[in-house]
């Protein structure tokens, strides 16, 4: 049994320059329109004013963004870019990260402030604020992690993981009425999403305006492309199954993954998992649903082993299966 990484290696076949093209070669068009951007929103426009602008900056056609935040919340929210809108529904659902800052309605010591922090942490139950984008229904969401940061006098900055959907202005609110003295929701920033971090990568409207600017009166694309991160950086939260060139097509014109066209696999699929459906260039052809686990799709020589559920590559993009025989 071969790994590469995680992946258990079931063949190899040789990588054909001719036909398609890593991520980060691509041509500038081809770049922005498979792009994903990494801002950081600001306070006071709405999650859908931002990518708006984000639209105009670039002039483009389609901007999406993958978890909407408040107006008065800053931070992390991934823009998605033409071709790459069709991928927000694979960003919505990731774990979430956030460092809030909590005012307590009556004196309290920090004893008590952990102690309260320690009893809100794993699967809770939460009825949306008045003002939310979603029904008013009770449901279950999960803390991953509660961290205090700094307490000083009412006022304590933390941080705190979770699931998608939390929403963290009722958390606020959930302990003050746990604690019988009231609190709120001083300020909020959103830290992580999914993959995207308050790394090097993170991009403000004004970078990106200045980005394509210089882009546009010099031709210079450095800026630009160091502003945008290509689609395939959301797969990096997904376990993957690389196929060989002439599997390529067949998927591209919606047929299901057969295992003949699997070169590796992610040793830790489950059947049931959403997996990302990658070329050996690293390119994402297609998001599908695993209908074996990742030992068992090394070992099969025949059959489905993933349905396809959306699909990014173009048509074409590498040749029918014929033209490698």
């Amino acid at each position: 049994m071969k790994f590469r990484d995680q992946l258990l290696i079931k063949s190899e076949a040789p990588i054909n320059e001719e036909y398609g093209c890593r991520p980060e070669d691509r041509d500038f068009e081809a770049y922005i329109n498979y792009g994903i951007i990494n801002l950081d929103k600001p306070k006071g426009p709405t999650s859908h004013e931002v990518v708006t602008w984000v639209r105009k900056i670039l002039n483009v056609q389609k901007t999406g963004h993958g978890g909407t935040l408040d107006p008065r919340v800053t931070g992390i929210l991934p823009c998605a870019i033409g071709k790459s809108t069709k991928a927000v529904s694979y960003l919505l659902n990731a774990n979430k990260e956030y460092v809030c800052i909590i005012y307590f309605h009556s004196p309290i010591s920090e004893k008590q402030i952990k102690s309260i922090f320690n009893v809100f942490t794993g699967k809770l139950y939460q009825r949306p604020p008045l003002k939310s984008s979603v029904a008013r229904k009770l449901r279950v969401r999960e803390i991953l992690y509660n961290k205090i940061i700094d307490i000083n006098g009412r006022y304590a900055i933390f941080r705190v993981g979770c699931e998608a959907g939390t929403y963290i202005r009722k958390l606020c609110f959930d302990i003050g009425e746990a604690l019988c003295m009231g609190a709120h929701m001083v300020d909020l920033r959103r830290t992580q999403s999914g993959v995207f971090t308050e790394d090097k990568s993170l991009v403000t409207l004004q970078n990106l305006k200045d980005a394509i600017d210089i882009y546009r009166e010099e031709s210079n694309e450095f800026y630009i492309r160091n502003a945008i991160q290509p689609l395939e950086k959301i797969t990096e939260a997904y376990p993957k199954i690389i196929v060989r060139d002439s599997a390529i097509d067949a998927i591209c014109h919606g047929a299901n993954l057969a295992s003949p066209g699997v070169l590796s696999v992610d040793a830790s699929i489950q059947k049931g998992h959403i997996v990302a459906i990658m070329s050996q260039k690293k390119e994402l052809i297609a998001f599908g649903t695993a209908l074996k686990s990742g030992l068992k799709i090394y070992k099969v020589n025949s059959g489905i082993v993933a349905k396809v559920d959306k699909v990014f590559m173009e048509r074409n993009t590498y040749p029918k299966w014929s033209a490698f025989k």
